[in-house]
């Protein structure tokens, strides 16, 4: 739970396209979850810290009702940029996304690792705006970034942890080995593990 070393400039990085975390496509795990039916078409999902991630995009082609959300107007920007060469549409939230309180709940959050992005002192305000965001029943599909080294971002999200942070009372978990490690390229193999929560 360590604090950032410095104050992170998303912004900044994005400008000066200094951004290594970033896939040269689709991550995995959004491919797996498509496959196994938790991203129907009509479905509202948010995304928050979309970043230039092309999951949006990807979302908003497939039929899905898609917001994306960042801090950095650079990218924000370039998801616009993006959706108006596709001709697909989506909803873009520049700023704070913890701050934001949707009028009608989401059926699926896609936690692109915004969870190891935001210093551990907001993540309880996350899992509070989680809640507000997500329907009853809805789905939280989450990437935990595993990490040994203190400090970030990205920070580590190790599974007791995450059950701290994600309490039986409001989340139903799945089994811990039903988690899927994927390698994540920036951090020399250590995986994120994807797992599905379900906000009760």
């Amino acid at each position: 739970m360590d604090e950032e070393r410095s104050a992170f400039d998303w912004e900044t990085r994005f400008a000066a396209d200094d951004t290594p975390w970033e896939r040269a496509g689709l991550h995995p795990a959004m491919l797996a979850w498509v496959e196994a039916g938790e991203l129907q078409p009509g479905a509202r999902v948010i995304i928050p810290g979309c970043g230039r991630s092309p999951e949006l995009g990807f979302l908003a082609a497939h039929g899905l009702d898609v917001t994306g959300a960042d801090l950095s107007p650079t990218a924000i920007d370039f998801q616009r940029r993006q959706l108006d060469k596709a001709g697909h549409d989506a909803t873009l939230l520049e700023g704070d996304v913890l701050a934001h309180r949707p009028d009608t709940p989401y059926d699926r959050v896609y936690e692109q690792t915004f969870l190891c992005a935001i210093p551990p002192r907001l993540r309880v305000d996350y899992e509070r705006a989680l809640c507000d965001w997500l329907k009853p029943g809805g789905h939280l599909l989450a990437l935990f970034m595993q990490k040994d080294v203190a400090g970030g971002p990205p920070y580590g999200c190790a599974l007791p942890a995450m059950h701290q942070l994600f309490p039986e009372e409001r989340w139903i978990w799945p089994d811990d080995d039903a988690f899927i490690a994927w390698p994540h390229p920036s951090l020399k193999g250590k995986p994120e593990l994807a797992g599905v929560l379900v906000r009760r």
